[in-house]
């Protein structure tokens, strides 16, 4: 990942409202859940939750299917993932060893 595309994504990233329903979709897993059950969720309107919906999955965290009438949303897993490697690939100045301590 370049430094661009990190600050894009932190961009999308830089609201308290997207923040829960980032957390709200990682709790949810693979399964996880339609704008009103995460606008109950997170306690906004559902057009505000379609709002920041829509601005996550522009940014790639967030995938969207339809399933029968409603949109499913669910975290894209792998883009957070490149994100936290991205944060943590030069942690502890690189030694294998104490970068142990990370996990990435």
């Amino acid at each position: 990942m370049k430094d661009e595309e990190a600050a894009d994504l932190f961009g999308a990233l830089s609201n308290a409202d997207r923040l829960k329903v980032i957390r709200a979709l990682v709790d949810a897993g693979p399964s996880g859940m339609t704008a009103g059950t995460l606008a109950e969720k997170i306690n906004a309107s559902p057009s505000r939750a379609s709002f920041h919906l829509s601005a996550l999955f522009e940014a790639g965290f967030i995938l969207r299917e339809r399933r029968s009438r409603s949109l499913v949303y669910q975290v894209d897993f792998v883009r957070i993932a490149a994100l936290l490697n991205f944060l943590m690939e030069g942690c502890c100045m690189g030694d294998d060893t104490l970068k142990s301590c990370c996990n990435f």
